[in-house]
């Protein structure tokens, strides 16, 4: 899903993209009035506009975009008076969120607007032609199926969630695979064989010496 994000605000316009992002979606950014005017409103699936912006304000966008798509228009805004709610729905925004906001909520409402839920894209990870679901306890690489064991599927999850970071043996061990031991052999034996499993892919599992494992493609 492509949105565009209509903000002036430096600061505030770089959350919403990097929370917008973060949650699956496309997302494309203008900093004027002026500058979202130019833009096909066809070309985006949702819209979230400021209304005081340089240039046309938002309640012009508003405006001008009537009629011309279909696309739920979503105002998020420091405005909250009854005023500007009242015109912003007059000229077909889909809802007015006031500032300060909450990502998840900015989301939820999108999703409520489009009847789209989008897909958490920590419930599926893909990398080097593996495809991992989370939830579902689904892994195919290369779009073939791979079998792994509930122990070795767990400890594959566990560094998934984890980008980049080096996580313990002792972590795998009490955490995952629930056991009261120092002996990492355990550990490492799943480690191996999922790597095995991935195929060229197992490489993105990099063994950080003398502490444990991470995930990094």
């Amino acid at each position: 899903m492509r949105i565009l994000v209509v903000e002036d605000d430096s600061a505030i316009a770089a959350s919403l993209v990097r929370g917008l992002k973060s949650h699956g979606y496309e997302v494309e950014l203008e900093t004027s009035g002026d500058g979202a005017a130019a833009r096909d409103p066809a070309s985006f699936d949702v819209g979230v506009v400021d209304l005081g912006l340089p240039g046309r304000s938002g309640l012009e966008l508003l405006e001008l975009w009537r009629g011309r798509t279909t696309a739920p228009l979503l105002v998020l805004t420091a405005q909250s008076a009854l005023e500007a709610r009242l015109d912003a729905f007059a000229l077909g925004a889909a809802d007015f969120i006031p500032k300060p906001f909450f990502i998840e909520e900015l989301v939820a409402r999108i999703e409520a607007r489009t009847g789209k839920t989008r897909v958490d894209p920590k419930q599926v990870v893909e990398f080097d032609g593996v495809r991992v679901e989370l939830l579902n306890r689904r892994v195919a690489v290369d779009g073939h199926p791979v079998e792994l064991t509930g122990a070795e599927l767990n400890v594959l999850a566990y560094l998934l969630e984890r980008p980049g970071r080096a996580v313990p043996r002792f972590e795998l061990t009490e955490r995952v695979l629930r056991e009261d031991t120092t002996d990492s052999r355990t550990v490492d034996s799943h480690v191996a064989r999922v790597r095995k499993k991935l195929g060229h892919a197992g490489a993105a599992i990099k063994t950080v010496w003398g502490v444990g494992y991470s995930f990094r493609p």
